[in-house]
C-alpha cells in the first residue's frame, strides 16, 4: 500500500525538464472537470513551457514529485489587467495518484508564501462549477467567493471566483 503520509511527495519550483509533464497533466485534468475548448487555461500558449512564463518576476511554479515523476502543480502571477497589488493563483492541477496527500494543501501554502514574498496584498483565483475538492480547499485557505470575474485572465469558461487578503 503506498504511503499517504505528507513526506510522500516532494514540492519544488518548476525546472525546464518538466515543462512536458505539465502540459500532459493540465490537459488531461482539465477535461475530467469539463474545462476543454475556448476559455480555459488548457488554451494558454504557456501550458508547453511553464518553466520559462513563471520564471519572470513576481511569477512562480511549483511542482509536487513523487518517486521521481511529476503530479501536479500550481503556481502565482501577476493578475492580467488587475490591480498591482493582485495576484493570481494559476494552474493548480493534480494527478488523481496526488490527490488525498495533503499536496493541495501544501501546494496552496506554498503558493501564498510566494505572493505574500512578491509583495502582492490579494489572490485572485478563478474555477469551475464541479471541481468541488479544490473549492473546498481554497475556501479551507481563507478564500472567499466574489460575485463576478476581476482583471482579463481570458479564461471565459469559469464560472466561479475566489479572492483572499495576503
Amino acid at each position: 500500500m503506498p504511503s499517504t503520509a505528507p513526506d510522500a511527495y516532494h514540492l519544488r519550483p518548476i525546472r525546464h525538464e518538466d515543462d512536458a509533464a505539465m502540459a500532459a497533466i493540465i490537459r488531461s485534468v482539465m477535461p475530467e472537470f469539463g474545462a476543454s475548448g475556448c476559455g480555459f487555461a488548457i488554451n494558454d500558449p504557456e501550458v508547453d513551457w511553464m518553466s520559462k512564463a513563471y520564471a519572470k518576476p513576481l511569477h512562480a511554479y511549483f511542482v509536487i514529485e513523487r518517486d521521481g515523476q511529476v503530479l501536479g502543480g500550481g503556481g502565482i502571477a501577476p493578475l492580467e489587467g488587475g490591480e498591482a497589488s493582485v495576484c493570481e493563483l494559476r494552474k493548480m492541477y493534480f494527478l488523481p495518484q496526488a490527490r488525498g496527500l495533503g499536496a493541495g494543501t501544501a501546494m496552496m501554502a506554498r503558493c501564498l508564501d510566494a505572493a505574500r514574498d512578491a509583495g502582492f496584498q490579494q489572490c485572485y483565483l478563478e474555477t469551475l462549477t464541479g471541481m468541488d475538492a479544490a473549492m473546498r480547499l481554497y475556501e479551507r485557505s481563507g478564500f472567499h467567493r466574489i460575485d463576478q470575474p476581476i482583471g482579463a485572465t481570458g479564461h471565459g469558461g469559469c464560472n466561479t471566483f475566489y479572492l483572499r487578503d495576503l
